[in-house]
């Protein structure tokens, strides 16, 4: 009797926080390049974040989430959960770039921006979330832990004239959509755009 095929690797949570700062020459987001070591997409320009941790449950915030970011987080998510995500995109900020939201970290300025789930068939995935903060919320001198090289600020535009990774460009060209909104427009929104199977859909 022949063994039926392994089914797809369940994608493990995980955040991602974009630091964006506004420069004469237009906006930044903080990025830095995944080693060569690295089993998920090496050599490749990508945001702070990483997997969520079991300490990032429950895990103490000087101030929570705004309201419509946890309700729209939690069309996929539970309450512990998704308050665990924006705790983990604030750990992995100071853990791979030394900038800080505080201790513990302030998530007040957070906005959910889109979600990225990986293809079915690729061997390592993960479930993301992606968030936004504006980089006066933040502090502290970037110091790279090893994890993140070439960790700066790139201008939108050098980014996207680089060879990115689909799901880094995507929401990289998701912030710009973002960014047009009104805050007015951004505290109404009620869905949240995902990308799966390298397409985009609608959540909500």
């Amino acid at each position: 009797m022949s063994e039926s095929p392994p089914g797809p690797v369940i994608a493990r949570p995980a955040a991602s926080l974009l630091v964006l700062r506004e420069a004469a020459s237009g906006p930044e987001v903080l990025m830095g390049l995944r080693g060569a070591g690295h089993k998920f997409m090496p050599n490749r320009l990508v945001f702070p974040g990483g997997a969520v941790d079991p300490g990032d449950h429950g895990a103490p915030v000087a101030r929570p989430l705004p309201i419509g970011v946890l309700t729209r987080l939690q069309l996929s998510a539970t309450p512990e959960l998704a308050a665990a995500l924006a705790a983990a995109a604030a750990r992995e900020l100071e853990e791979e770039t030394a900038l800080t939201l505080g201790a513990p970290p302030d998530l007040g300025g957070f906005d959910y921006i889109c979600r990225a789930v990986t293809p079915e068939a690729s061997p390592m995935r993960f479930d993301a979330r992606f968030f936004v903060v504006d980089a006066s919320a933040v502090s502290g001198d970037i110091a790279g832990s090893g994890e993140l090289e070439d960790l700066r600020y790139f201008s939108v535009a050098e980014a996207l004239a680089l060879d990115l990774a689909f799901a880094t460009r995507s929401v990289m060209e998701r912030l710009q959509i973002w960014r047009t909104m009104t805050p007015q427009a951004r505290l109404a929104e009620t869905r949240v755009p995902v990308i799966l199977n390298r397409a985009w859909v609608w959540e909500g």
